[in-house]
């Protein structure tokens, strides 16, 4: 998590080997990626990593069955097999019933669906999601959150899931805060009631008690702001 701008997409693309570092490197399973030539790097995309977008990316002229077959296809296997897998892949999340429809019949959650299921395909080492329900309304947002952590869970494999969405704080197993390139850990951070920013409670103003709580805050104007009226900004989520 973090604001915008701080670099989230950025980092995530250099993990996927989209994005080359100018400093560090970057190893999967023992091997340095980020030090290969371009051209071995499409393989190493199509077959260990499984990508998850915002705005889904689905081929618009193929079918959610053909959709996630091509990338199996892609990755040397058979057209028949290809299509079997996916198939199965799909019903596993709940769209048996719509492999032959195009991603216009389908819902904005539907179609996440079908990019997780394009996304595993290939029994990727990692699944890297960008902001999975940024286009989602919140009932579908939260279903997708608990999918991709019921995958990590029972399917044994690393999701690094970059968002605003605060309900990644429900199913993650850490959650990491990055902003001015450098990540912080979220139990360091505290959430200012008045403005909703989240700040290192080391430099904040503040605490300033309430109610047994303590709150702290980006700036004074925000702390005069709530000692004045704290009841306007309380929240059960607020307190920390």
């Amino acid at each position: 998590m973090g604001p915008s701008g701080s670099g989230k997409t950025t980092l995530l693309s250099m993990l996927g080997a989209l994005l080359k570092p100018t400093e560090g490197t970057i190893t999967l399973k023992g091997r340095t990626i980020s030090a290969l030539a371009e051209n071995r790097l499409p393989d190493i995309r199509l077959r260990q990593f499984g990508f998850v977008f915002q705005d889904f990316k689905l081929l618009s002229a193929l079918t959610a069955l053909e959709n996630v077959a091509l990338v199996a296809e892609l990755a040397g296997v058979k057209h028949g097999v290809a299509r079997k897998k996916a198939a199965a892949l799909l019903s596993a999340l709940g769209l048996g019933a719509r492999l032959k429809f195009l991603p216009e019949k389908l819902s904005g959650g539907e179609k996440q669906r079908v990019a997780i299921a394009r996304a595993l395909v290939n029994d990727p080492t990692l699944i890297l999601a960008d902001e999975p329900t940024a286009n989602l309304d919140s009932k579908i947002g939260h279903e997708i959150m608990r999918l991709l952590r019921k995958i990590a869970r029972e399917q044994n494999r690393s999701v690094i899931i970059v968002s605003h969405d605060q309900r990644i704080k429900d199913i993650a197993d850490r959650v990491l805060w990055l902003e001015d390139g450098q990540f912080k850990e979220m139990r360091t951070l505290a959430v200012d009631p008045v403005c909703g920013m989240s700040i290192e409670r080391d430099n904040a103003v503040g605490p300033f008690e309430h109610a047994g709580a303590l709150y702290y805050f980006c700036a004074q104007g925000c702390r005069d702001e709530f000692a004045q009226q704290p009841e306007k900004f309380l929240e059960p989520a607020r307190a920390n």
